[in-house]
């Protein structure tokens, strides 16, 4: 009686195999990470787990959570964006400013045609001129920020229009207008990595850019349309921060890409490209404003919150070495 035939296994299937086995790991120990986050904070708190202060949770993860999303696209295509805090910032003033000469609508429209010149001049440095992602994207940080108190003249000036105030302030079905902004990004996001050719091929580019250009992708074009895209989600940000506070602030998100990197890695995407999920990066949003909503209702000292911010980006970063060194 002769033997079955043994079912070959090719290396692809192999290494795939791995992959997804390595992220389902992830993303189950990023979910178990969380739910101890949230009975930690539950027991040190008993404000935290009332409605009120999960809406402000989610209402302060908003900007955050819509940029990391376009900046998970940008991560898994191997590029970088540092610029995206000062753009908050710049478009901000931008709408303040312009409000008067041009109407709030169309200081909204000024304020997203300074981010998406940003993000071209982004693009255009790091895929056609060849200047290294983080330099580039390190100076637009400084000159975007400068820019920003140049045009203010380092003065907070507020917004008039009230119905302007209801995008940042404002509520549909008890829901606030940021969160579910976050959200429909957050699904649209997940769709596009998934089930479009850009999602396949910016992970097929952060994976091998070389490979992939010799398959016939146009790389270039792609990563240009990551940073454009990383621009223009920080100025919705900009637009939704600036309608919560009321007024466009020069010293406004300041920190924030800093938040958005650590988010974004602590949830899996990697720092090399070609790894990365949406699923994980929410994840690792919450559990970031989780922490902050936490250490606020505790009455932890500002200072002391950054240092925190701090360690969490280390440990973040760390992560992703072991996750390549184990996957290597």
């Amino acid at each position: 009686m002769s033997e079955p035939a043994a079912v070959a296994t090719t290396p692809s299937q192999t290494i795939g195999g791995r992959l997804k086995s390595s992220t389902l790991r992830e993303g189950a120990g990023l979910v178990v990470m969380y739910i101890i986050i949230l009975v930690a904070m539950s027991l040190l708190s008993p404000y935290f787990l009332t409605t009120r202060n999960f809406i402000n949770l989610l209402l302060y993860s908003s900007s955050v959570g819509i940029i990391a999303m376009f900046t998970t696209m940008l991560m898994v295509g191997g590029g970088l964006d540092l610029s995206v805090g000062s753009t908050v910032a710049l478009v901000g003033v931008i709408i303040s400013h312009a409000q008067y000469s041009l109407g709030i609508w169309g200081a909204v429209v000024a304020g997203l045609i300074a981010a998406l010149i940003i993000g071209l001049i982004n693009g255009v440095l790091v895929t056609r001129v060849g200047i290294n992602a983080l330099i580039t994207t390190l100076g637009m940080f400084s000159v975007v920020r400068g820019l920003a108190f140049v045009f203010s003249g380092g003065l907070t000036e507020p917004m008039l229009d009230p119905l302007f105030g209801e995008l940042g302030r404002g509520y549909v079905a008890g829901i606030p207008v940021p969160v579910i902004v976050f959200v429909i990004v957050t699904i649209a996001c997940a769709i596009v990595m998934r089930n479009t050719n850009y999602g396949r091929a910016m992970y097929s580019i952060g994976g091998n850019a070389i490979a992939s250009h010799l398959a016939g992708l146009r790389v270039r074009r792609y990563q240009m349309w990551a940073y454009i895209l990383s621009a223009l989600s920080a100025g919705v940000a900009g637009i939704l921060l600036t309608s919560q506070l009321g007024a466009g602030a020069p010293q406004a998100a300041t920190g924030l890409e800093i938040t958005v990197i650590a988010a974004v890695i602590l949830g899996g995407t990697s720092l090399a490209g070609g790894k990365g999920t949406i699923i994980g990066t929410l994840i690792g949003v919450l559990i970031l404003g989780t922490l902050t909503n936490g250490m606020i209702l505790l009455g932890v000292s500002a200072y002391y919150q950054q240092i925190a911010q701090g360690f969490v980006l280390l440990l973040a970063v760390g992560l992703d070495q072991l996750r390549t060194r184990s996957e290597a």
